[in-house]
């Protein structure tokens, strides 16, 4: 089971749980709209598409996210546009033996809750 983290609780999780880092799984045009900026509240951010426009799956996805050499130590927080994928990625790395959670909001949010972006959480 896939640990579920609202994006407005990602500040106090941090100061519980230092050893995280953001894996944003959107898309390239996805990011040229905006990104987080997880560096500014301590959270080391990598970008890895989990799928291509067309929703066309990235078959280097695992290959990938190994060169990005983090360590198994980490939690990893993913993250993608509302919550969907970034729950299908860490459901593929935790397989690998990752130890991921799920930014259950994503950047932009949810019929949930409101997302990384309108949480006033840093962006780029």
């Amino acid at each position: 089971m896939i640990k579920q983290i609202p994006s407005k609780e990602i500040e106090q999780y941090l100061k519980n749980n230092p050893k995280c880092v953001l894996l944003d799984v959107r898309t390239k045009e996805e990011w040229n709209q905006g990104k987080p900026d997880g560096d500014k509240i301590g959270l080391k951010t990598y970008f890895l598409s989990l799928q291509f426009e067309g929703k066309i799956l990235n078959q280097n996805f695992v290959e990938e996210f190994k060169n990005l050499k983090i360590d198994k130590d980490y939690e990893i927080l993913i993250t993608c546009g509302i919550g969907g994928r970034s729950q299908r990625a860490a459901e593929i790395l935790t397989k690998q033996g990752y130890n991921c959670s799920n930014v259950s909001d994503g950047f932009l949010g949810n019929h949930e809750n409101i997302g990384w972006k309108r949480n006033n959480l840093p962006c780029k």
